[in-house]
């Protein structure tokens, strides 16, 4: 599920294709600044040797928030990973893979799904959720345009294009990073953040379901959710389901409670 079809964005503010999120590029290495971000892991290596394949943030001590898109059809249970870098033999917690029943392969509409545990995780503290339209207050208030965002995931890094000139070679670590990006846009359902200088970031390949922090690199408040990127270089506009919304907090708030 790392390399998943093209997927069409459906908010207003989106025109053609767009490529389902995966890694974090022009970041670093998360180490234990966001132990509450895990890896979903797969049952075997991909064919580079690594194992994870999407990203997900504990935003209660038995659920993991992700994105439905990562699940394969019929799904029933998920490996996460909480390790800042995965190894075979590294601690994983199975669960219980439920995505958002109204969830459509061919759109990105209510791309969420929670994996719960049977028992909580023990020594991590969840990711903290937003109040409801926590995103629209801060633009009535002039404050958006100018707050940062800090995505997390264990995605590729920055693609190296193939020498031939044709397609991008995607690089995965295993390896949980950061980054940092700046505010483009808000509609209904999407936060679109994008590189607006050259200390900006972006997801890529397998930060699908990862979080995006609203704040900078110590921030624990999860704004939204990473689904597509607008390129394959993973250098363009990123959209991010958010969180705060009146349709995304009634999946959330079957599993969770909800400030």
């Amino acid at each position: 599920m790392r390399f998943v079809p093209f997927v069409v964005i459906v908010a207003a503010v989106t025109i053609g294709a767009a490529t389902p999120a995966s890694a974090i590029t022009n970041g670093s290495a998360d180490g234990d600044a966001h132990p509450e971000v895990g890896a979903l892991i797969g049952d075997k290596a991909n064919p580079d040797g690594t194992w994870s394949y999407c990203t997900g943030t504990l935003i209660s001590p038995t659920v993991f928030l992700t994105a439905a898109h990562c699940g394969e059809r019929k799904q029933k249970t998920a490996r996460v990973s909480f390790s800042s870098r995965y190894e075979p033999g590294s601690k994983l917690y199975a669960g219980r893979y439920v995505p958002d029943p109204r969830y459509k392969d061919k759109s990105d509409l209510h791309d969420m799904a929670v994996v719960v545990f049977d028992t909580p995780i023990a020594g991590i503290k969840p990711a903290q959720l937003p109040s409801a339209g926590l995103l629209d207050k801060l633009k009535a208030d002039k404050r958006l345009k100018t707050t940062r965002f800090t995505p997390v995931g264990y995605g590729s890094l920055d693609p190296i294009k193939n020498k031939k000139g044709h397609g991008r070679r995607y690089q995965y670590t295993d390896t949980r990073n950061q980054t940092s990006i700046s505010f483009e846009g808000l509609s209904r359902r999407w936060l679109d953040l994008s590189l607006s200088s050259k200390t900006d970031g972006s997801t890529c390949f397998g930060d699908s379901g990862g979080p995006n922090f609203l704040g900078g690199p110590t921030s624990h408040l999860l704004i939204a959710t990473s689904i597509s990127g607008a390129d394959d270089a993973c250098k363009g506009t990123n959209y991010d389901y958010r969180l705060d919304t009146a349709s995304a907090r009634t999946f959330l708030g079957k599993y969770v409670t909800l400030p």
